[in-house]
């Protein structure tokens, strides 16, 4: 079983990277981006757990390793393979 897991920082965390992605899109023509937000993406493959184990397991790693649940939210999706 494949999790796609996506990290994004919270609204009202500054983001500096987005920030700077939104000015070299502006300076390359691109007026009409009016905000950018970075996050990250994830793919993780989980083997021999039923689904409901597999979720618990999933929100375990991203609570205390993938996300820096302070400033990040996320959120995963399951993919059957």
């Amino acid at each position: 079983m494949k999790a796609r897991v996506y990290v994004t920082l919270k609204r009202g965390v500054l983001d500096p990277q987005g920030k700077a992605v939104c000015t070299s899109l502006h300076q390359l023509g691109y007026r009409e981006v009016t905000d950018v937000r970075v996050g990250k993406y994830m793919e993780v493959t989980l083997g021999g757990l039923p689904r409901q184990e597999a979720e618990h397991r999933l929100r375990s790693m991203c609570e205390k390793l993938l996300a820096n649940t302070v400033i990040e939210d996320f959120r995963f999706e399951f993919q059957e393979e």
